[in-house]
């Protein structure tokens, strides 16, 4: 395909673009799901929840493939559901769902698979194969396309799929998990290759990830679900530095300890600290960093140290990860330093008033 009709493809899906306005209510069983979701057109919005929190059920009634009980699903300025009554087929939404799974067509090679899409949506043959062409170019898999899925690695078979989702130039596209399965380095790959499509064609975007570097590589905005609400949101820099959640705090790689403050000082547990003199209630979080704790020896001597006990310890690349309680805390340590460190144990620990933020309970 000339590098004109490239262009135009991509201008096409910029045009495409619809912006995601969502109110969805499931029920089932114990499990509840009430969630607000707005995704601007040709933006990227990140998903974000432990495990069970609802993020699969949610891409899947955007995607016309799971009922709910209220609400409504809007694209653009098209309706596509408005509570249970009214439901637009998933063919007809202009939405594609690519999760942990490429769901490839065993029997055809890469390049038809590209293809299959393109002539569902009305390309001829022709047609289909030289978009199908193209994009396995733009994919990096220009060389393969005569291969079958089960001769393409994983991350090939996701390139494939991505390539098969945005040929179509969906006005919006659901991304379910879709580097989980891959190891380190390949994930890197595909996580650059997405950024880099996204953002050529300007599809809407929701991508549900447990990474928090998919967040910050592939979206502007942040979502974070916890057992069927939201519980934050915001532009992904602003809910990473400022966790509301002790969920949140994990993503972000930050401790987060939910306290009390008077006039002078804040505690947890037996962490003292002085109180931030703008706080407006007496209910706020310390957040600081792992890194920033340090292991002394003695007993605590002035504020900012105190005594706790190790619940257990965890391997980091750097190191050790050591988590106590009463406060809750995670400590970074050398694996040099851990020696002698044992769950039970007490350990005296020190953070430096300097390198903690306070922010409000909600």
């Amino acid at each position: 395909m000339s590098a004109v009709a490239s262009e135009g493809r991509t201008a096409a899906a910029a045009r495409a673009a619809a912006g995601l306005d969502a109110r969805v209510v499931v029920r089932r069983g114990g499990f509840a799901l009430d969630a607000v979701l707005q995704v601007p057109a040709g933006s990227v919005v990140a998903l974000m929840g432990p495990s069970g929190a609802g993020k699969s059920t949610l891409l899947g009634v955007l995607a016309g493939l799971t009922g709910f009980d209220e609400g409504h699903v809007r694209l653009g300025a098209r309706t596509l559901d408005a509570s249970p009554s009214r439901r637009t087929p998933p063919a007809s939404r202009g939405v594609v769902l690519l999760g942990q799974d490429p769901r490839l067509f065993p029997h055809l090679s890469a390049l038809d698979n590209v293809a299959f899409g393109l002539r569902v949506h009305g390309a001829t043959k022709t047609a289909a194969a030289e978009g199908a062409a193209d994009w396995l170019r733009r994919v990096g898999l220009d060389e393969l396309g005569r291969r079958r899925p089960a001769q393409l690695s994983g991350g090939q078979q996701q390139r494939v799929a991505l390539a098969r989702a945005l040929a179509t130039t969906p006005a919006a596209i659901l991304l379910d998990e879709p580097l989980t399965s891959l190891d380190t380095e390949t994930a890197a790959d595909v996580r650059a290759l997405l950024h880099q499509q996204l953002a050529a064609t300007g599809t809407t975007a929701v991508v549900a990830t447990h990474d928090a570097v998919d967040a910050v590589a592939l979206a502007s905005r942040l979502v974070v679900l916890e057992e069927g609400l939201v519980t934050q949101s915001g532009p992904v820099r602003e809910v990473l530095a400022s966790p509301a959640t002790r969920f949140a705090a994990a993503v972000a790689g930050l401790n987060r300890v939910p306290g009390r403050a008077d006039a002078s000082t804040w505690r947890a547990g037996s962490l003292e600290l002085p109180a931030p003199a703008e706080a407006q209630h007496p209910s706020l979080a310390a957040v600081f960093r792992p890194s920033d704790v340090r292991v002394i020896d003695g007993p605590p001597r002035q504020a900012g140290e105190w005594t706790a006990h190790i619940v257990r310890l965890e391997q980091t690349p750097a190191g050790v990860r050591v988590r106590t309680a009463e406060p809750d805390v995670a400590v970074d340590v050398a694996a040099d330093r851990a020696a002698g460190l044992a769950p039970g144990a007490p350990i005296t620990l020190r953070v430096d008033p300097a390198d903690v933020r306070f922010v409000a309970e909600p």
